[in-house]
């Protein structure tokens, strides 16, 4: 007679600043994510029963939902990640209470698929960070800069006749519009720019990987010289991983 074994997920949270991520994991690969832009699209309770969801974690840029806490605390064992998690790598940064919780995931995501490596993971949202993590699993630090949208916004913003413009691909260097102009200043120059620091990264780092990920990934990378893997989820795989190492 066969025997079968339940099998039991892992749910983890990601609040962003306008989406919320949620992945579904078993043995460390995601087997769903879901992408909302309100938390209340989703029977989160129901979720959990259908999925047998046992363990969860969550991370945010603003304040979690109450409601959301009641029900992870009733039904998984939960995380909520902070600066007292326990980490899969040493954190060696100068100010880790100033280290944001997506920055920490994504840390941990690409130490979880590169253990013992040299590894660079490039956010690209709001800011585009640069999150460097050394063979011997510590995180050293890196540079956070202005994203693709907030650059065109503070064009706009800070001056009184340049209009706010939607984002599109260009890989000319020279505008014969005005629209032309700030796509140049923001899209190709933040090309330009990570391609700069990638390569300085590979001057001063042997044997590096590489992943970018984030709303604006896929944007940049076509604009790119330099051919690195777009990873969508890096950071409900580093989310899992954190899970994983407290349980």
């Amino acid at each position: 007679m066969a025997v079968y074994t339940k099998i039991h997920l892992n749910l983890a949270i990601d609040i962003g600043n306008t989406r919320t991520k949620l992945g579904l994991f078993q043995n460390n690969k995601p087997e769903e994510v879901l992408v909302v832009d309100n938390l209340k699209e989703i029977n989160i309770s129901k979720l959990i029963r259908e999925k047998d969801v046992t363990k969860s974690i969550v991370a945010s840029t603003k304040n979690i939902p109450a409601r959301l806490l009641r029900i992870l605390e009733n039904h998984t064992k939960h995380i909520v990640l902070d600066h007292k998690t326990g980490l899969p790598f040493k954190n060696k940064y100068a100010t880790p209470h100033t280290l944001g919780y997506d920055r920490i995931a994504l840390i941990a995501g690409i130490q979880e698929k590169y253990p013992n490596k040299n590894n660079l993971v490039i956010g690209c949202g709001t800011c585009i960070t640069y999150n460097f993590i050394n063979e011997k699993n510590e995180f050293i630090g890196g540079s956070i800069h202005p994203g693709l949208k907030m650059k065109l916004k503070a064009m706009h913003t800070f001056t009184k006749k340049l209009p706010l413009i939607d984002l599109k691909k260009t890989k000319s260097f020279f505008g014969k519009s005005t629209e032309e102009n700030l796509r140049i200043g923001s899209a190709l120059a933040t090309a330009l720019e990570i391609d700069a620091m990638i390569d300085i990264y590979k001057v001063n780092f042997s044997q590096l990987n590489i992943l970018i990920t984030g709303g604006d990934a896929d944007f940049l990378v076509s604009l790119l010289k330099n051919q690195i893997f777009v990873h969508s989820n890096l950071t409900l795989v580093g989310l899992n991983h954190i899970l994983e190492y407290n349980a």
